[in-house]
């Protein structure tokens, strides 16, 4: 659960940066947005779940 509010944030605060800047559109941002949100409800959410999952614990493993 800590990973995926992370992750949102995250994303959330890169969308704000790019759509300050001009980089990314207001649709842009509206369509990035409902795509995750209708992705979330299909049969490769698990599947995309357990893939962000493995690469947070890969670079949470890694010491400087």
């Amino acid at each position: 659960m800590a990973v995926t509010i992370s992750v949102v944030l995250l994303l959330l605060i890169l969308a704000v940066v790019f759509l300050r800047s001009g980089g990314l559109k207001l649709s842009h941002a509206i369509v990035c947005g409902l795509l995750g949100f209708f992705l979330a409800g299909t049969s490769l959410a698990p599947t995309i779940y357990n893939g962000v999952s493995a690469t947070a614990d890969v670079v949470s493993s890694v010491h400087p």
